[in-house]
């Protein structure tokens, strides 16, 4: 585990996570509860468990470790229950989908950015 690296993974997936979930949360589970820097702790919790998880495990087993490690951060910090996390986390992934074509259509695609 490279730790330049894993700074690298924490620092994009909070700048690009952290607002999607946050106004997946803020929809859900409302603004009381859903705070930016709760996501962002979310975000930069997930990404270094998954790091780890990813060391020791390998496959499925990690896939599987780590989305109930990601609901549970959802669960805690957000205050709500494991479905309602589970909506958060389902509708945090369609909100970045939209994002991300919404950007592809316009044309700011990954590639474009590395050439």
């Amino acid at each position: 585990m490279d730790l330049i690296g894993l700074l690298v993974q924490v620092v994009v997936g909070v700048i690009i996570i952290s607002p999607v979930l946050w106004l997946a949360g803020r929809a859900l589970a409302g603004k009381d509860k859903a705070k930016f820097t709760d996501a962002i702790m979310i975000v930069a919790l997930g990404t270094v468990v998954g790091a780890i998880v990813g060391a020791f495990v390998g496959g499925l087993i990690a896939a599987l470790i780590m989305f109930i490690v990601w609901l549970a951060l959802i669960k805690h910090f957000f205050e709500c229950g494991w479905l309602k996390a589970l909506a958060i986390a389902i509708v945090a992934v369609v909100i970045f989908l939209i994002i991300m074509a919404v950007l592809a259509i316009l044309g700011f695609g990954i590639l474009n950015l590395v050439t």
